[in-house]
């Protein structure tokens, strides 16, 4: 029964027939309601699916060495798995290692699809609840030793010591194959207070509302949280020019405006787009988001196997 039938029901133990009519009849207008909701999701999706179409016809996104056109959600939020996988066929990964911090609890995150597939990685998240489902979803990884959970806070203060004294990042001698940020604020000054990392690839959250040249970054506050509004985090400009006076080339943005794309200087020539910064921005467009849907919504299921490690298996006689 549903809770405006509840309502109305009366003092009797059986409702009068007027109510047992309007019962049915809400009942009804609730289904509708429902129905009508689903199917709005559904245009919605459909409008920004043909609305990124139509921009990755473009023919700025054709240009050689571009990375908008290759962009596919699996298990990230916008188009990032398929703009890292395709920056990793470029340049080859070498010791198949991540780390991510502000993961929520991993089941949409820039790192789950290269765990799926065999990489290792350090994660790390301040939320309790958040971690809590991690140990949960993620217990065989985690087992295995793939997977390293750290529950806590980053800041620029404590970045470099965590980073240090992780079993994932001494294994990658300091080295892993990517590095993703998104911490919805503070993005800009932990990223420069990293000196123990030297990642090969790098991730990192910008705010799209500010194009270049403008090179904005919010004051450094450890205690900020994101309360919704444009207020959450650097510009790319500034962050590009940051990761520039460490060696990073920006090599792209998606085509949500979220996420910016870096790969060391020594790795990145003759791979990507020779363009600049205000070349390679795309503005926040942040509504095509649920047009990145890839199927049902991510469960709480990881273990697969491939189809290879199948039949090796099969021959083995295993």
């Amino acid at each position: 029964m549903s809770i405006l039938g509840k309502f109305l029901r009366g003092p009797a133990e059986r409702p009068a027939p007027e109510l047992e009519a309007l019962q049915r009849r809400l009942a009804e207008i609730e289904r509708t309601l429902e129905r009508s909701r689903q199917l709005a999701y559904f245009q919605l999706d459909m409008l920004a699916a043909r609305e990124l179409r139509e921009l990755r016809a473009d023919p700025r996104y054709g240009a050689p060495g571009r990375l908008e056109r290759y962009g596919q959600k699996i298990w990230s939020q916008n188009d990032e798995d398929g703009i890292l996988a395709e920056i990793f066929r470029r340049i080859g990964a070498a010791t198949r290692s991540f780390v991510e911090f502000g993961v929520s609890d991993g089941r949409e995150c820039n790192t789950l699809r290269l765990l799926v597939e065999g990489w290792q990685g350090l994660w790390m998240e301040s939320d309790a609840a958040a971690c809590g489902r991690v140990r949960r979803v993620f217990a065989a990884p985690l087992a295995e030793g793939r997977l390293e959970l750290r529950e806590t806070s980053v800041s620029a203060e404590n970045i470099d010591a965590l980073l240090a004294s992780s079993r994932v990042t001494a294994a990658s001698a300091g080295e892993p194959d990517l590095l993703s940020i998104d911490i919805d604020g503070n993005d800009y000054h932990v990223l420069g207070a990293i000196r123990s990392l030297r990642p090969r690839v790098l991730v990192i959250e910008y705010n799209g509302k500010y194009p270049p040249p403008m090179d904005l970054v919010p004051p450094y506050d450890p205690a900020h949280a994101w309360d919704g509004s444009d207020y959450m985090g650097a510009s790319l400009q500034a962050i590009a020019n940051l990761a520039a006076r460490r060696g990073y080339r920006l090599v792209g943005t998606n085509i949500t405006g979220a996420n910016a794309f870096f790969v060391r200087s020594d790795l990145a020539a003759g791979h990507f787009a020779d363009e600049d910064v205000a070349a390679l921005f795309n503005p926040a467009r942040y509504w095509l988001s649920p047009g990145y849907v890839a199927g049902h919504p991510p469960g709480e299921h990881f273990d697969y196997t491939s189809d290879a490690a199948l039949e090796k298996a099969l021959k083995s006689g295993r």
